[in-house]
């Protein structure tokens, strides 16, 4: 055993051994100064914990603590009782809070019982078995919360280990703190009872056995006893107060003093204030400036110093970003994050800035939020985040849109006019800047604002800048959706499905399709403007026939063919019928004898004369619908649809190609145009 076990056992046996063997009065004032001192240590050392777990041993020491005081009760006791003394200390205290009156050391030492037992040992005891209770009902799912951060890797198994002994260490801790603040409780009660025991009874004893008179008894037992209960409540009301701060402190970063400098003074302002209030109250009220104004000066000038350090600290803190930023650049780690490429860029010259500033009145960042929803509702795509930014090299009216850090759409805006475009007829009195729409590249004009309302008279179409940029962008993101959705697009939408339908998600992915494989799928759809909002029909059906075929063209058509509500809807006008360019047979003919097949698909095999042929004859019937006013549409067979769109895609790509079985029964077809060899 080692000296220092041999010497706690020796304390504990001690002090039983204290309640029933006379203690020196000498040897009784070491003792109780001692106490004193132990308690204050206690809670100095309670104050300076950054958390409870660092003072694990406090519970016992509670127990052992209040022990050695009800010993040293029961010794005093026996010496005020039996010597009616009980030495130097208990004597000071009650000639020193006394002060001559016993009424006054009475009313204080009750005050300090009242303290100590009704708001600090009550609390304390409320706390502590709150505190435990909290802490037992969390443990299932702290325990679960590690477990799951073991399984994500975010953790190691000694990580693990670690925090799953420190919640059992806290759990003990608590569950030791609700038992050790009764034992508080019942020292407060006994320090009650052993007041009344003293005073009568050493009243009764000097009279009776020391021959004392009744001044003589009542004056000497009365200083005993309140110096006796003041020497044990002091100590119990330190080591109370110690428990309550053990309890009532969660874990922070720093001890009591950090904490409450740190947050009770985190906002100097308000100390100005408080400041005014004092200074206030002293000039208004009878308390007078000579009270107030000397404290109002102190709080102002704390206040003045605390923002100055705090402005210090700021400015310390804002250096050491920038340091630590020129530090980046110059690792040669930080050209990793120059390979970031952001989905869609917007990047305009130093004079189309009021566009994006609200400040002068610009609505660009309102905008691109609706245009994120209007591509959400029309297409079922989520727009990533379109990054704005100017760019000096650019002139001054110009903006570029980038996807994937290419250049696809540019244009020029002149701000203080409008872009008008004409009904089909030109106005001579309409004179203006020639240029053309970005969007869709119709010959336009830029006007100025008195010629706004006779263009609109005259039936131009007049927009703002901020409204051709709209339209172009989104325009744009229609355009080129498909190369918006990868792989982690794909996963976000699956996810979003599978809080609805899990069942189908399962059945669907990985048995059946990979990720990769539907996200080829959605952007085939994307690429010829098919929406991909209703998810659940586009699962079903890659669902049906996925375990046939593993080829994505294919299981794109059964998609658009289970779309066809949609696709009809979308090209049809309704209370018309729908107006096509139709597919001759001796042309489908010789698109299907040149489909050649292999171990990863199909493929279409045309020599570029016919290629050059069909370009021709489709081309005259798509411009001679487009001169009507209408929108050209090509309707084949759905075994060669998807072969002639990739024919149409390479010269006109924003002309639809539908199939038969992608048109609800009920739609009228009108034929107006057949292309054919």
């Amino acid at each position: 055993m080692k000296p220092r076990d041999l010497f706690i056992l020796i304390g504990i046996i001690g002090i039983v051994l204290m309640m029933v063997i006379p203690v020196p009065t000498f040897l009784m004032d070491v003792l109780l100064v001692i106490n004193i001192s132990a308690a204050l240590m206690i809670l100095l050392i309670a104050m300076n914990t950054n958390d409870a777990l660092e003072f694990s041993i406090f519970p016992a020491l509670l127990l052992i603590t209040t022990l050695f005081r009800l010993a040293l009760n029961v010794s005093t006791t026996r010496n005020i009782l039996s010597k009616h003394e009980a030495g130097e200390v208990v004597a000071t205290f009650g000639s020193w809070v006394a002060g001559g009156e016993i009424a006054i050391g009475f009313v204080v030492f009750l005050i300090l019982v009242v303290v100590q037992f009704i708001v600090i040992t009550k609390g304390s005891e409320r706390v502590a078995e709150v505190a435990a209770r909290f802490t037992l009902d969390a443990m299932p799912g702290k325990q679960m919360s590690i477990d799951a951060d073991l399984n994500a890797g975010l953790i190691n198994e000694s990580q693990a280990r670690d925090r799953r002994a420190k919640i059992e260490r806290e759990a003990d801790f608590y569950g030791s703190m609700d038992g050790a603040s009764k034992f508080v409780k019942g020292d407060a009660v006994a320090a009650i009872i052993i007041l009344i025991i003293n005073l009568v009874g050493g009243f009764i004893i000097g009279m009776a056995i020391h021959g004392m008179g009744f001044g003589e008894s009542l004056s000497t037992y009365s200083i005993l006893t309140i110096g006796d209960g003041l020497v044990s409540q002091i100590p119990a009301l330190l080591i109370s107060t110690a428990a309550g701060l053990i309890v009532t402190r969660a874990a922070s970063e720093g001890n009591l003093a950090h904490d409450v400098t740190s947050q009770l003074f985190r906002f100097p302002k308000l100390l100005y204030i408080v400041s005014g209030t004092i200074a206030l109250l002293g000039v208004f009220t009878p308390i007078g400036p000579v009270r107030t104004i000397p404290i109002a000066g102190i709080l102002a000038f704390a206040a003045w110093k605390m923002q100055s350090s705090l402005d210090k600290r700021r400015q310390e803190a804002d250096l050491m970003v920038e340091e630590q930023e020129i530090e980046e650049v110059r690792s040669p780690e930080s050209v990793i994050s120059l390979l970031q490429v952001d989905p869609i860029e917007f990047e305009f010259g130093y004079g189309l800035i009021p566009l994006a500033d609200t400040q002068q009145g610009g609505d660009l960042l309102d905008r691109i939020i609706m245009i994120r929803r209007q591509c959400a509702l029309e297409l079922g795509l989520v727009v990533p985040v379109i990054r704005i930014r100017d760019n000096i090299q650019l002139k001054p009216s110009e903006y570029v849109i980038k996807i994937r850090g290419n250049t696809v759409g540019r244009g020029d805006l002149l701000l203080n006019h409008y872009l008008a475009m004409s009904p089909g007829f030109e106005d001579d009195t309409i004179v203006g800047i020639e240029t053309l729409e970005p969007a869709f590249g119709l010959p336009a004009i830029w006007i100025d604002e008195q010629t706004k309302e006779r263009a609109e008279l005259s039936g131009y179409t007049v927009v703002d800048p901020p409204s051709v940029v709209a339209t172009h962008l989104t325009e744009t993101i229609k355009r080129h959706a498909y190369e918006l959705i990868g792989r982690q697009e794909t996963k976000a939408l699956i996810d979003n499905v599978r809080e609805s339908y899990p069942a189908l998600v399962e059945e669907l992915i990985p048995s059946v399709m990979t990720v990769g494989d539907v996200q080829k799928v959605l952007a085939k759809l994307l690429k010829e403007k098919i929406s991909i909002r209703d998810l659940v029909t586009i699962f079903e059906s890659l669902a049906d026939h996925g375990p046939y075929t593993k080829d994505t063209d294919v299981l794109t058509e059964y998609v658009r063919q289970a779309l066809s509500r949609q696709i009809t809807q979308q090209y049809a006008t309704e209370g018309s019928a729908m107006r096509v360019i139709t597919v001759g047979p001796a042309l489908e003919k010789r698109i299907a004898e040149s489909v050649q097949q292999s171990d990863q698909g199909s493929y279409l095999t045309l020599d570029p004369v016919s290629t050059q042929q069909i370009y021709q004859k489709l081309s005259e019937q798509v411009n001679r619908q487009i001169q009507s006013g209408q929108q050209p549409v090509v309707l084949a067979s759905p075994a060669i649809r998807m072969y002639l769109r990739q024919i149409v895609e390479r010269t006109m790509q924003d002309v639809p190609v539908l199939s038969y079985s992608e048109l609800e029964p009920s739609i009228e077809v009108q034929s107006i145009g057949v292309v054919n060899l």
